[in-house]
C-alpha cells in the first residue's frame, strides 16, 4: 500500500528545492547512494540528466529524488511539447515509489509493491518531473531503485504505432507521404522486404519477421546478414496487437524504431508506392535525404 508520506511532505520538498538539496552534474546517467543523507532521511536531491537516453541507479534509497530530464540540445517550444519521457524500471528495482510531480501535485506511476517486469511508463516532457520517493525500511541494504529512460518524440515518423506513447489509443493509420519520406531518413532502421506474422507471445503486441533484400541503414545491428554475397537480412519487430499484418507477397518499405532494446515497426507502405513517391520528391528537390531506391 502506498504510504501518504509524500503528500504530507510536499511543503518540506519545496523548502529543500530552495535550500539544501544536493545537485548532480549534467550527464546521461546517474548513480548515487541514499547513505549520503541517511541521518536526515527526508532530504530531496535534485538530479539533472541531459541525454536522449540513459539510466539511473539509486543504492540504499532514503529520502527522495527529483529527476529532471531534458534533451542535450534546447528544443523549440513545439518540439518540447511533443517530447515524451519513457521509463522502464529494471527487474531488480525496489525500495521506492515512482511519481510524476508537477506544481506540488503527485501522480503515482508505480508503487514499490508492484512488479516491474515489462512495465514502461511514458509522460509528456511538459507534464512534470519524475519524483522518486524512498519507502522507509529498517534494512535498506538489499534495496536498489534502478530504471532506464528514453526521450521519444510523438512527432517522429511512425511514433503513433508505439503503444507506450498512447495507452489504449493506438491508431493504425498509415503514415502520410511526408512521414514516409522522413522515416526512410531518420528511423532507427530502413530497408525493403517482406513481412511474416508470428504468434503473439505476450498478448500485448504482435511480432513480425522481416526479411530484407535492401538495407539502407540500421542501428545497433538489429538485422543479421546472410553473408556478403547473400544480400539479405532478417530480424523481428513488434507492432500493436490491434494492427494487422498485411497479407500477400508484396514488398514493403520497412522502417521503425528501437525502444529499450525492442524493435518496433513504423511506416511501412508498399515499396512500389514508396519508389514512386520518392522519385517524385527527388525530381521536385523535396526529398529530405538521398537513398538508392532502385
Amino acid at each position: 500500500m502506498v504510504q501518504p508520506w509524500a503528500f504530507l511532505h510536499l511543503i518540506a520538498v519545496v523548502l529543500v528545492y530552495q535550500t539544501g538539496a544536493q545537485y548532480s552534474s549534467d550527464r546521461c546517467s546517474w548513480r548515487g547512494s541514499g547513505l549520503s543523507h541517511e541521518s536526515h532521511r527526508r532530504d530531496v536531491e535534485q538530479v539533472y540528466l541531459r541525454c536522449s537516453q540513459g539510466w539511473l541507479e539509486w543504492l540504499y534509497p532514503t529520502g527522495a529524488l527529483i529527476v529532471n530530464l531534458r534533451p542535450n540540445t534546447e528544443p523549440s517550444p513545439a518540439n518540447l511539447a511533443a517530447l515524451h519521457v519513457c521509463i522502464k524500471p529494471q527487474t531488480h528495482s525496489k525500495g521506492s515509489h515512482l511519481y510524476l510531480e508537477r506544481g506540488g501535485d503527485l501522480r503515482l506511476l508505480m508503487a514499490e509493491s508492484e512488479k516491474p517486469q515489462e512495465k514502461i511508463f511514458c509522460f509528456g516532457m511538459t507534464d512534470g518531473a519524475l519524483f522518486v520517493e524512498a519507502v522507509p525500511h529498517a534494512d535498506i541494504s538489499r534495496r536498489i531503485t534502478a530504471f532506464r529512460y528514453e526521450l521519444v518524440s510523438a512527432r517522429s515518423p511512425g511514433a503513433h504505432l508505439y503503444p507506450q506513447l498512447h495507452p489504449g489509443l493506438v491508431t493504425c493509420e498509415p503514415c502520410s507521404d511526408e512521414e514516409v519520406l522522413m522515416a526512410v531518413c531518420t528511423s532507427d532502421f530502413a530497408g525493403s522486404g517482406f513481412l511474416q506474422a508470428l504468434p503473439s507471445i505476450t498478448g500485448k503486441h504482435s511480432q513480425v519477421k522481416l526479411a530484407l533484400n535492401r538495407l539502407f541503414h540500421q542501428k545497433n545491428a538489429m538485422f543479421t546478414s546472410g553473408g556478403a554475397k547473400a544480400r539479405h537480412w532478417t530480424g523481428h519487430a513488434n507492432i500493436p496487437i490491434n494492427c494487422g499484418v498485411p497479407h500477400g507477397g508484396d514488398e514493403y518499405l520497412l522502417t521503425g524504431s528501437v525502444h529499450f532494446g525492442e524493435t518496433w515497426l513504423g511506416c511501412a507502405p508498399r515499396y512500389k508506392d514508396f519508389v514512386k513517391l520518392y522519385n517524385e520528391a527527388r525530381r521536385a528537390g523535396s526529398n529530405p535525404c538521398h537513398i538508392d531506391a532502385d
